[in-house]
C-alpha cells in the first residue's frame, strides 16, 4: 500500500462522498508515484475499481486527457470500471478445461449466483469470470476462488466450494 494511503480505511472506500474521494485522490497524487499506471493502481487499490468521477479528478489534477487515461486503463486487463465482489471466481475455459466440462461449471455457478460471467452479485459478494487459461491443464477443469486453485471439478463440487467461501468469509 502506498504510504500516502495508510490513514484511509480502504475496506470502506468513500464512494459517493466527493470530499472523501478528493482526499484519497490528493493523497495518491501527493504520494511517490508520478506515472499513470501506478496512479491507476493506487486508485483501484483505494476504491476497488476505477470510478469515473475519480478518473475525471485525476485528469484535471495531472493534466492528462481523460481519453488517454481510459486508453491506458482499458489496455490492461487488471483494471476494472465497476465494483467487484469480495470473492473473485475464475473458471478456466482453456482447451483442456473446456473439454472436461468447464462450460457446465460456469453455467451452474451463473445459475446459482444469479449473474452472468463477467458480472458481480448484487450484494458484491462474488464476481464470476470466465478466463482463457490458468495454466493447470493437468487438473482440468479448474476454478480459482480468491487465488485458491481447485481442480478436477464438476458443477456440484464447484458450487460447494463457492458456498464454503461465502460461509468462511474467505
Amino acid at each position: 500500500m502506498s504510504p500516502a494511503l495508510e490513514h484511509f480505511d480502504l475496506k470502506n472506500p468513500p464512494l459517493g462522498d466527493a470530499a472523501a474521494q478528493a482526499d484519497v485522490v490528493d493523497a495518491i497524487l501527493n504520494g511517490p508515484e508520478t506515472e499513470l499506471v501506478p496512479l491507476l493502481q493506487a486508485i483501484q487499490s483505494a476504491f476497488g475499481f476505477l470510478p469515473r468521477d475519480v478518473l475525471e479528478r485525476l485528469a484535471l489534477s495531472t493534466h492528462i486527457p481523460l481519453a488517454r487515461i481510459y486508453g491506458v486503463a482499458t489496455f490492461y486487463a487488471g483494471f476494472f470500471f465497476t465494483p467487484r465482489g469480495r470473492h473473485i471466481i475464475r473458471v478456466c475455459h482453456g482447451t483442456a478445461c473446456h473439454v472436461r466440462g468447464s462450460p457446465r461449471i460456469t453455467d451452474e455457478l451463473s445459475r446459482t449466483l444469479g449473474v452472468a460471467s463477467g458480472e458481480t452479485t448484487e450484494d458484491h459478494a462474488f464476481t464470476l469470470e470466465r478466463v482463457a487459461c490458468v495454466g493447470c491443464c493437468s487438473l482440468a477443469p479448474v476454478m480459482v476462488v480468491d487465488r485458491r486453485t481447485h481442480g478436477r471439478l464438476d458443477a456440484k463440487t464447484a458450487v460447494k466450494i463457492v458456498a464454503r467461501a461465502a460461509e468462511d468469509g474467505r
